[in-house]
């Protein structure tokens, strides 16, 4: 996006670097990272990443200042995790977005849960070192740098609690793909890494095993996607609609109160008309031109670009899904091994009445879909980091 930034890259890569790269991941991490991370990061104009940091922040706060919205999306809760003391606002904020041929960002998907936080200052750094970079390009936003960003990060995860007693709660967090950002977030905040099987309730209280004693949880960082609970069959040790003696950095409910199912209420210029699947009248005869998604899946699962009628009949609860017509998002990024698509994540921490952009994530990709699950087998593609001048 930057050409002559893009130029002198590829010309002066070697594998040597890449390996070199990818052996700062490895050492910083303690582990080699379980997914792919793309050859190089990406180089944008300062003034495309802020457009889509304004582009996001006037979403989010068109849906969190929507009463009726919100009345909406709190249907969208199970049950069973319907988190006691609910926040008016979220925590944390993710807005996707593509780029057409135009270098338009429209939107891909939205959500109300955190992001790699604590990994992508690390990534950026290893590309920064592994290449050396220019040291004047940035990588965060909102004029911060890295230890103001690790100062409101921690504030934000750590409250005013002593990190012994704050949690980063996850299902089987060792196994995870995540796992590099939890490690992260653990060095950065201090906090522990707790599995939520391993959780203990007494009474109002919640506590985690550490050796022989029983550690008291004052606040939990969540990672837990109850997407993964439900597919797992897992019940929790602990009842979620507890009213608890213990804060939320990030409110649970937020996961489906921002989510795909806020995409068919947003009324932006970067919005790509969506409905609801149960809601229409009739589907589109051009169903190639579509994309069908599940409304509180993870990483991609469940999603079809251009479903077939016959996989739409197939369903048993339309109601769960949305259908959204799809944008032919460009491969603007040039490679030794062709031109990749790139998918960037604006990153939002809330701040008094309104979502800040602290950083970006980029996932680039050659298929129709650019998660790194997707892209594992190819090259220059996978996770990355976005870099601006």
């Amino acid at each position: 996006m930057i050409p002559e930034l893009r130029q002198r890259f590829n010309a002066e890569y070697t594998p040597e670097k890449y390996q070199n790269f990818l052996d700062l991941v490895k050492s910083g991490c303690g582990m080699p990272p379980p997914f792919r991370h793309c050859e190089t990061p990406c180089f944008y104009p300062m003034e495309l990443l802020t457009k889509m940091a304004d582009y996001g922040r006037e979403m989010l706060v068109s849906l969190v200042g929507d009463a009726n919205y919100l009345a909406e999306a709190a249907q969208t809760v199970p049950e069973a995790y319907r988190v006691a003391r609910p926040d008016t606002k979220p925590l944390f904020a993710q807005v996707d977005f593509g780029l057409t041929a135009d270098g338009e960002p429209h939107l891909v998907e939205i959500q109300g849960f955190p992001s790699l936080y604590g990994y992508q200052p690390f990534l950026a750094k290893c590309y920064q070192e592994a290449y050396s970079l220019d040291p004047s390009l940035e990588t965060l936003l909102g004029g911060l740098d890295t230890a103001g960003y690790v100062q409101v990060l921690r504030t934000a995860i750590l409250g005013d609690h002593d990190p012994e007693n704050v949690v980063l709660l996850e299902i089987d967090p060792y196994e995870q793909k995540t796992l590099p950002d939890f490690v992260m977030t653990e060095k950065m905040c201090g906090l522990k890494i707790v599995s939520l099987m391993d959780v203990r309730q007494v009474g109002h209280r919640l506590f985690y095993p550490d050796g022989d004693r029983l550690v008291p949880i004052e606040r939990i960082y969540n990672r837990v996607i109850v997407d993964e609970l439900t597919r797992k069959d897992l019940t929790p040790p602990f009842d979620f609609r507890a009213d608890l003696d213990v804060e939320w950095a990030g409110h649970p409910d937020w996961y489906f109160k921002i989510s795909k199912f806020s995409l068919p209420y947003l009324k932006h210029v970067s919005v790509p008309h969506t409905d609801f699947l149960d809601r229409l009248a009739a589907l589109p005869k051009d169903l190639d031109n579509y994309v069908l998604k599940p409304l509180f899946s993870f990483a991609g699962l469940g999603v079809r670009i251009g479903p077939t009628r016959e996989e739409i009949e197939a369903i048993p609860d339309r109601s769960q899904y949305i259908l959204q017509k799809r944008m032919d998002f460009a491969p603007l990024i040039e490679t030794p091994h062709g031109p990749t698509k790139a998918e960037i994540r604006m990153m939002y921490l809330w701040q008094d009445d309104e979502p800040i952009a602290l950083t970006s994530l980029v996932r680039m990709g050659r298929g129709k879909m650019l998660g790194v699950d997707q892209n594992r087998d190819a090259e220059w593609v996978g996770a990355s980091a976005g870099f601006m001048r």
